[in-house]
């Protein structure tokens, strides 16, 4: 049960998001566009995880390194199993985007 947690909320082993980042991993605001207005990292992209479905075709290449974020990180683990789901491959839960900012910059 803790694996499938951990798993699921990205609790294993830690990851280097500025490594990522600087490798070219697209950064995946699932807040509102509200949230994302008031504040967000520069260069992410917003869609909504009660739109990702809908919105794949704006991920197109599904082996390109994708860091989810969102508030706190609940979201981010929805969209994280979406995009797993939908046969992306190489895909991180950022967690809070605040949090993952100070993990980049």
């Amino acid at each position: 049960m803790l694996g499938i947690l951990k798993k699921l909320f990205g609790g294993g082993p830690s990851v280097d998001y500025k490594e990522l980042v600087r490798n070219g991993a697209i950064i995946l605001d699932v807040r509102t566009p509200g949230e994302f207005s008031s504040g967000h990292i520069k260069g992410a992209i917003n869609i909504p995880v009660d739109q990702l479905s809908k919105n794949l075709a704006k991920l197109k290449d599904k082996n390109k390194t994708i860091i989810t974020c969102c508030a706190s990180g609940m979201r981010s683990a929805s969209a994280k199993g979406i995009l797993k789901s939908n046969g992306y491959t190489d895909v991180h839960n950022g967690g809070g985007w605040s949090s993952l900012q100070s993990n980049i910059f």
